[in-house]
């Protein structure tokens, strides 16, 4: 007969996947796909009060400082940290650590791809493709953190993030900038926005620079080190439920102390991903991590975050594929017209969310009938 398992440890085998960590990669996507929509709605209200506030904080923050909105990128790459933990260490077991590797270069290219595609592939000027943006960010992220992971040992791997940060904090401080001198962290005068403008061929987001910049994806390569590091407490079968979340408050809280006091010598600024923004960002998502995990994992509340979990587990279709389906349009056939006409100043509200609903039931159905898209 089997012994009980120890107080506060979960049933769950160490490799199974975690209900929670689907629902807040869908909690996350979520906001990347219907957030615009919803802050154009909302911003038809009021701009007064708790709408005001709640649609200011869904949109991105001109330069230094942070909105809630500037985390949901950032949470994608510490969540894709954190499963690649479960993902990789089941295939390092059950195959060698080359295969391994090639198969996290075959999917980071892949994704890569995917990303050019979102910008517009190569149906426009070849001087028009975007050769770095979010999804090609996240290849990157996930190409690096998950070479680290196969050949080197945790501690290692945290003297990588450290160095990461640092040594990113050292460049944009002492590295001078032609005309701006060395330190200056504003628009255009900063070291990583220069070497964009120098290095980085093709189409730039924001004129001659890109927030998805080269020199850039370093620090954000650290984001993706911190769900490693989350990753691996939760998959740690010798810990209980209580000790692993309480220790990912302790992080979260820890990272967001360090990370604001930073932000006096080195703004927390998403668009150059700062180390301090790293940090501070890293530290939202392990208390977020801990809600959920806290929430539908330990004590067992998941219906509620089923529809999260529709899309958590599919997250290229809903990324992708909404270039194909227009959810706005489809809802624009029930709520649109007079009826929209009636809704006066709610009736942009009432379509994004009419939108957002068809999105849900699409994720819905092909959750029913197992068909994902993944990579």
């Amino acid at each position: 007969m089997n012994s009980p398992l120890p107080e506060g440890r979960s049933p769950v085998p160490p490799t199974a996947r975690l209900r929670s960590l689907d629902a807040l990669r869908g909690f996350d996507m979520f906001w990347i796909v219907g957030a615009g929509d919803l802050v154009r709605g909302l911003q038809k209200i009021s701009d007064d009060g708790v709408v005001g506030f709640i649609a200011k904080q869904l949109q991105h923050q001109a330069w230094e400082g942070m909105h809630f909105e500037d985390l949901i990128f950032p949470l994608f790459v510490f969540i894709a940290g954190v499963s690649l933990v479960f993902s990789l260490e089941k295939n390092l077991q059950q195959t060698n650590r080359r295969t391994v590797a090639l198969r996290i270069v075959q999917r980071s290219a892949l994704l890569y791809f995917i990303g050019i595609l979102c910008y517009g592939g190569f149906s426009t000027r070849f001087e028009d493709i975007r050769l770095l943006g979010v999804l090609q960010r996240i290849a990157l992220c996930y190409l690096c953190s998950g070479l680290l992971f196969c050949f080197l040992k945790p501690r290692a791997v945290m003297g990588v993030f450290v160095g990461l940060l640092v040594g990113y904090w050292a460049l944009m401080s002492l590295v001078p900038v032609p005309g701006h001198g060395a330190g200056n962290f504003a628009e255009g005068a900063n070291l990583a926005n220069y070497v964009d403008q120098r290095y980085l061929p093709l189409r730039k987001y924001d004129g001659n620079h890109d927030p998805e910049g080269l020199l850039s994806t370093l620090p954000a390569i650290a984001s993706c080190l911190l769900g490693v590091f989350a990753g691996l407490l939760l998959k740690d079968p010798s810990s209980t439920d209580r000790r692993k979340v309480l220790l990912l408050i302790a992080g979260g809280l820890g990272c967001l102390a360090v990370g604001w006091a930073w932000h006096l010598h080195f703004p927390v600024i998403k668009k150059i991903w700062s180390s301090s923004f790293v940090l501070v960002a890293g530290g939202s998502s392990c208390l977020l991590l801990a809600a959920f995990y806290q929430v539908i994992d330990v004590w067992k509340f998941q219906k509620w975050a089923m529809p999260f979990v529709w899309i958590g587990v599919n997250p290229i279709t809903i990324y992708f594929g909404g270039r194909f389906i227009d959810f706005e349009s489809l809802a624009k056939l029930f709520v649109g017209g007079p009826l929209g006409a009636a809704c006066g100043r709610y009736a942009e509200l009432v379509l994004a969310l009419t939108s957002l609903a068809f999105g849900f039931w699409f994720m819905r159905f092909l959750y029913q009938r197992r068909i994902f898209l993944r990579v």
